[in-house]
């Protein structure tokens, strides 16, 4: 095995002397690619975080529109896209996306980089219906709107959410966020808690 790198070194040396030998060395790493292993490994992530019912209503989207079966659609009908689904976008944000998943400049888009662009909106969307969803969630214990609710309506709220958690569980998670002792905790608590920022 030894001798084997020995040649290799040799062999790989003489390649870089001439001329032509030193062109194909070049060759499996071309200036234009180098941007795409981030995008794949975001493709990776981005593919984790949307869910499988997400993919699948996105692999049918994009085979409705990938008219001739090539495995591309056109970035305009990424608008439509989006439009069907319900998801809001900006026109200059979404333009930036496509511009940026567009790497050939042919302007369409492999099913990797539609699921970049169309995710992105659709995971801004969820975030929205959360918060709002939390809003009012909020909103239907603060009675008062005080701005805070009692730790006790806290617990309900969570004990709703996660019927595994035990009344030591929700105790627990109580007092961490209940730093004060006050009995209450107020809607920034609320969200961090809940949403983890």
């Amino acid at each position: 095995m030894g001798g084997g790198g020995g040649e290799c070194a040799v062999e790989c040396g003489t390649a870089l002397i001439s001329g032509s030998a030193s062109l194909h060395l070049q060759e499996p790493t071309p200036a234009r690619p180098t941007p795409l292993p981030p995008s794949h490994s975001h493709t990776a992530i981005m593919t984790e975080e949307l869910d499988e019912e997400k993919m699948a209503m996105l692999r049918k989207a994009f085979a409705m529109f990938d008219n001739g079966k090539t495995g591309k659609i056109e970035k305009e009908k990424i608008r439509t896209i989006l439009n069907t689904l319900g998801a809001n976008y900006i026109n200059e944000e979404l333009e930036t996306l496509l511009v940026d998943n567009d790497i050939e400049g042919t302007g369409k888009l492999d099913f990797d980089s539609f699921v970049r662009v169309v995710g992105h909106f659709l995971e801004e969307q969820d975030e929205e219906a959360m918060q709002k969803e939390l809003k009012e969630a909020f909103r239907l214990y603060d009675k008062e709107g005080n701005g805070f609710i009692p730790t006790a309506a806290l617990k309900e709220i969570l004990g709703a959410l996660d019927d595994k958690l035990t009344s030591a569980d929700l105790d627990n998670i109580v007092e961490e966020i209940d730093e004060d002792g006050s009995g209450t905790v107020d809607f920034d608590e609320f969200m961090e808690m809940m949403t983890g920022d």
